[in-house]
């Protein structure tokens, strides 16, 4: 059911109250900041009613409500105000982002460490990697039995393995088979290193013991975990310094949780470029986050690539600055990353999808 004028600035006025003392609000404090000219008796008998359609919640009987995630999540798509960055806030961004000239990584971690600063939440970065495909391959002679296999991959990235052997070959064979390698299989992805390309290099080099699948078995393998993103998070310690993760086991699981990339990489609700996408409480897939909010914005990675900047905190998160922040973070990372683009309309300015799973 469609909520009332009076009762939207009511749960906005909760919401944003909470958000700034973490303390149960009540009547009075609501028809204050609300500006309603209704008696207390009607800011109570509205509480009573947005708490039993689970917008509030009461923790205790004679305190003031808080917002549930069904309140949060209405707040977000309908009555949060639109948030603009601080000069002083933008000129930190603009010149962090146009003065780095290291490497990916670092600029990503630095990016990460400045999301932190400007929010205090944790934050993290998720950035796209193109596949992973092989630059040049040496295999190296030993005795009859045995060679080693050197991989150079896209990034100047090496692998290399000792590979011992039933069978013997003669060092022409792996010298032929090397050539074969750098040939035909230089520039593929590992999902186009096929059957079929790896029974023409066996023809190719006359292979009928089985020399060629070992060392496209190792290619595959290599390029199969080279693959994926790189995920980083920064200032998990933070937590530590909100009342809602005073408990230490509650703070000690979430920051475990944050503290594996692959969690990271897998986190879901993507958001389209150029928008700021929030998970609230149990919108977020995984156990260990259905207690926060992940506030996610997505930026141009460049060569048709997209990657993520986001923070980690409670639900009793000032979404509308955050997602400014993220906004324009993503915006200066998609201009200096995305071929010099400019950013899309609406950053700096909030963006705002919600959950698959809205509550």
């Amino acid at each position: 059911m469609e909520l009332s004028e009076r009762r939207k600035r009511i749960l906005r006025a909760v919401v944003e109250e909470y958000i700034e003392s973490a303390e149960p609000v009540g009547s009075k404090t609501v028809l204050s900041r609300a500006g309603l000219t209704c008696s207390s008796a009607t800011i109570r008998n509205e509480l009573v009613a947005l708490d039993k359609e689970g917008y509030l919640e009461q923790p205790h009987t004679s305190a003031g409500r808080i917002p549930t995630a069904k309140g949060y999540r209405l707040y977000v798509n309908e009555l949060m105000r639109e948030r603009e960055l601080t000069e002083s806030e933008t000129d930190k961004i603009t010149k962090k982002l146009s003065g780095h000239a290291a490497g990916h990584d670092r600029l990503m971690a630095d990016v990460g460490k400045m999301a932190t600063e400007l929010t205090s939440y944790p934050a993290l970065t998720i950035s796209a990697a193109a596949p992973a495909t092989l630059k040049r391959v040496d295999l190296i002679y030993i005795d009859s039995n045995s060679f080693i296999i050197v991989l150079l991959l896209t990034g100047d990235t090496v692998k290399n393995k000792l590979v011992h052997l039933p069978f013997s070959f003669t060092e022409n064979t792996l010298r032929r088979l090397s050539a074969v390698f750098n040939a035909s299989f230089v520039g593929l992805p590992e999902d186009r290193i096929t059957s079929d390309l790896i029974t023409s290099a066996e023809r190719a080099v006359g292979d009928t013991v089985g020399l060629t699948s070992v060392v496209a078995g190792f290619v595959i393998e290599t390029l199969m975990t080279s693959r994926g993103s790189g995920a980083n998070v920064s200032g998990e310690a933070n937590l530590l310094k909100l009342p809602e993760f005073q408990d230490p086991d509650k703070a000690h699981k979430l920051i475990n949780y944050l503290s594996d990339s692959q969690n990271i990489s897998a986190l879901t609700g993507t958001p389209d470029f150029g928008d700021v996408k929030v998970l609230i409480g149990p919108e977020n897939a995984a156990l260990e986050l259905r207690d926060s909010s992940v506030v996610l914005a997505s930026y141009d990675a460049g060569d048709g690539m997209r990657g993520l900047i986001g923070v980690v905190g409670p639900t009793r998160m000032d979404y509308s600055a955050v997602a400014a922040k993220l906004s324009f973070i993503a915006g200066g990372l998609s201009k200096l990353l995305g071929g010099g683009k400019a950013p899309p309309a609406g950053f700096g300015k909030l963006m705002i999808k919600g959950g698959d799973n809205d509550v």
